[in-house]
């Protein structure tokens, strides 16, 4: 065999070899083969025009699911629909570049941006609910203020941690999964999607409310209709690819840090003879909060205050999952980019607290209370200067909401794919955009977020109450995953004790502040939240049980290589010059790719002699993590195309294989396709394709249709495809 470049050639390369009077004993093994393997096997060609095959050999075919590969119908001539496309997504990039993966990676600085926003961004509204929440006592939230920072540094603390043990990436789904079980790891995964859905709603809601809070009231009645928009952008955005979705908005996020420290300061240093004061009326609310409601009741007002502000800590997850997007070295990126997020998280809602105590604001109506602080701190300030001031943060707060949904849109698709790739979801999550982007999960999360904004009618209030249950679950998972490895490896891991520590009081802190969450805010609507999220966990359990079914199926269609492989070889005399050519499409060396390859001279005897085999590896959210992995899947995909060859030639047929790696298999296929055909004229393109014996819109939502894909491509072109089924 001679390699050339992805091409792996037969010693009798160039000649157009093939069969005049091919003797039968072929066709008799190839039956006896596909008997053996799989007694439900059932072979019926399309009909192919040009071939003279027995008319009871004629059939057509009419099947619907595949699983042969997955990939998107790209059209490969220049169209309107092409052309607006390249226009709002942008152009697709290339695979080759081999500084790809530099150019879509982020540094800190832009990580900060993309993933701390979520975070930052729910000093919004986080320190506004809880402020409000504690009604009379308002000096109370100088205590939640204080659990608000500690609880960000512990949770920092301890993902720091997780990063450390995950550089490839640690999101709540992995680490359940490897630590706990498969079954820990769904669980945290289905909490986290809703959580990144809700994310996105709850940030594009009080984005608007932000903005409306500074414009007329008479143009209220347009708020629900502006966040839908800007949730329909962001996906639009977000579709293109996740380095310029973040590029654009990083100068609105440094305004808004630079504004609201500006504010922060100027309140406190401003007002610093007040701070004995405030101490003062603290005491005063702890004594009149318990004469009024015991310190039961106390304890309750505090834990719904700390309750309404749950949700300034989901951004941690954030950057612990989306370590595959960091630029190199992603460890130090990741741990800097949490130690960014963590104080600027930790000032911005501690400050805000304090400034609302400090100037004693009071809730005004269609106005945030950021809105009437900044209005308090400008009060005095010359001319339209504060206006401005004001109005600027306002929009600079608007914009870093919208950024903060960026959270949802980086790794709810990614935590997705994840999920898909081990079965828990359809396997077209996993694909990849030619934007390099999980295409499908991005729509799903934007879709989504959408309903959850039309149903609540982008309700703040009520999207909070909603908001922040899940993330603790996935925060308690996580931390108890973390506590268990430390144990099960005190005896070989370094500093285990104090990983443990760490890790175990970010458990106590995190389960503690869950069982709170579910009580508090059950019967106020979080009741929902939970229903939901058991929905899309029993989801994922009946998408499991049916892959593995299919995988039963299967595994005995796999035993169709060891068959093949043990059956004594006959060589063939085969003639030079005679015979046509069979290009035909596989996925790895398995029991479907050697059921269409001994169907062809099964059914088509004496006619096809040289055979060429096109397999395409594919590029998704699992083999995108780098260079490495990409050479890896190069290396794979052409070590199983060779198999093929080989054991093609054994036959004696003459045999090549050409391999490629892409995102799009369809669109590979027919540009790789399309050089074959000019050096074998007449070939015939032959592909595999599992057949459902009973087909429901189960098996074709959660299979692929890559062949009928092709088959539609080139049968516009009028070029021969024949698919071979196998029935399971």
């Amino acid at each position: 065999m001679v390699t050339r470049g992805n091409q792996f050639l037969s010693d009798q390369d160039g000649a157009q070899a093939g069969t005049n009077s091919r003797p039968g004993h072929f066709q008799d093994l190839a039956r006896q083969l596909t008997s053996q393997a799989n007694g439900r096997a059932n072979l019926c060609p399309r009909r192919v025009t040009g071939l003279h095959v027995p008319q009871s050999e004629l059939l057509v075919l009419k099947l619907y699911a595949s699983e042969t590969s997955v990939g998107l119908l790209v059209m490969k001539n220049s169209s309107p629909g092409t052309s607006l496309k390249s226009l709002l997504i942008g152009r697709a990039r290339d695979l080759s570049d081999h500084r790809l993966f530099h150019k879509l990676s982020l540094v800190a600085v832009l990580a900060w941006v993309g993933l701390g926003a979520d975070g930052l961004s729910s000093s919004c509204y986080g320190p506004e609910e809880t402020f409000k929440a504690l009604g009379a006592h308002p000096s109370l939230s100088v205590f939640v203020a204080i659990a608000c920072v500690l609880t960000i540094g512990i949770i920092c603390a301890s993902y720091r941690q997780v990063i450390e043990l995950f550089p490839s990436g640690g999101g709540g789904y992995l680490v359940a999964s490897k630590l706990l079980s498969p079954a820990a790891g769904v669980v945290s995964g289905s909490a986290l999607l809703v959580d990144y859905v809700l994310t996105i709603t709850i940030s594009v809601a009080s984005g608007a409310d932000a903005l409306f809070s500074v414009l007329p009231a008479e143009w209220l009645p347009w708020k629900l209709s502006f966040a839908c928009l800007v949730v329909g952008v962001l996906t639009l955005l977000n579709l293109r690819g996740v380095k310029e979705s973040v590029m654009l908005w990083a100068p609105v996020f440094l305004l808004f840090v630079g504004t609201h420290a500006a504010a922060i300061l100027i309140a406190i240093f401003s007002h610093a003879g007040d701070l004995p004061v405030i101490a003062s009326r603290t005491v005063q609310d702890v004594q009149s909060a318990h004469t009024e409601l015991g310190w039961f009741g106390l304890l309750a007002l505090l834990l719904k205050a700390y309750s309404m502000g749950a949700g300034t800590y989901t951004g941690i997850e954030a950057v612990s999952n989306g370590l595959p997007i960091l630029r190199e070295p992603r460890v130090e990126t990741g741990k800097r980019t949490m130690t960014y997020m963590a104080v600027s998280l930790g000032i911005t809602a501690f400050g805000l607290l304090l400034a609302y105590l400090l100037y004693a604001v009071t809730p005004v109506e269609g106005r945030t209370l950021n809105t009437v602080l900044f209005e308090r701190i400008t009060a005095a300030w010359p001319g339209e200067t504060g206006k401005w001031f004001t109005g600027i943060s306002m929009i600079s707060a608007m914009a870093l909401l919208f950024i903060g949904a960026q959270a949802g849109f980086l790794d709810g698709p990614r935590v997705l794919a994840n999920m898909a790739l081990d079965r828990w979801f359809p396997a077209k999550f996993a694909t990849l955009s030619d934007r390099f982007v999980t295409q499908n999960g991005i729509l799903l999360m934007g879709v989504s977020a959408l309903v959850a904004m039309l149903a609540t009618k982008g309700a703040v209030a009520l999207l909070i109450v909603l908001y922040s249950i899940n993330v603790f679950i996935t925060f308690s998972l996580t931390q108890f995953g973390m506590v268990r490895h430390w144990w099960q490896n005190r005896r070989t891991a370094p500093d285990w004790r104090y990983k443990f520590i760490v890790n175990g009081v970010g458990l106590a802190l995190t389960f503690f502040i869950l069982v709170s969450l579910c009580v508090v805010k059950f019967h106020e609507g979080g009741w929902v939240t939970l229903v939901v999220t058991g929905a899309v966990i029993g989801l994922a359990f009946a998408v499991k049980r049916h892959y593995l079914l299919t995988a039963g199926e299967l595994d005995r269609l796999n035993q169709l290589v060891a068959v093949a492989e043990a059956a004594p070889v006959q060589p063939l005399n085969v003639r030079s010059n005679q015979g046509r050519a069979a290009v035909v499409l596989v996925n790895g060396f398995n029991g479907l790719g050697l059921h269409t390859f001994l169907g062809i001279p099964r059914l088509f005897p004496d006619t096809f002699g040289r055979f060429i085999f096109v397999q395409v590896g594919v590029v998704d959210a699992g083999s995108f993590k780098g260079a490495e992995e990409l050479e890896r899947l190069k290396a794979e995909t052409a070590a199983s195309s060779a198999r093929y060859v080989e054991f093609a030639q054994k036959h004696g047929f003459t045999a090549e294989a050409v391999t490629e790696v892409s995102h799009d298999v369809v669109g590979t296929v027919e540009e790789l396709s399309e050089e074959l055909l000019k050096r074998h004229p007449g070939a015939v393109l032959f592909g595999g394709q599992l057949a459902f014996v009973q087909e429901t819109i189960w098996t074709r939502w959660l299979h692929n249709y890559a062949v009928f894909a092709l088959q539609r491509v080139f049968c516009r072109r009028g070029v021969p495809f024949v698919i071979v089924p196998a029935r399971v």
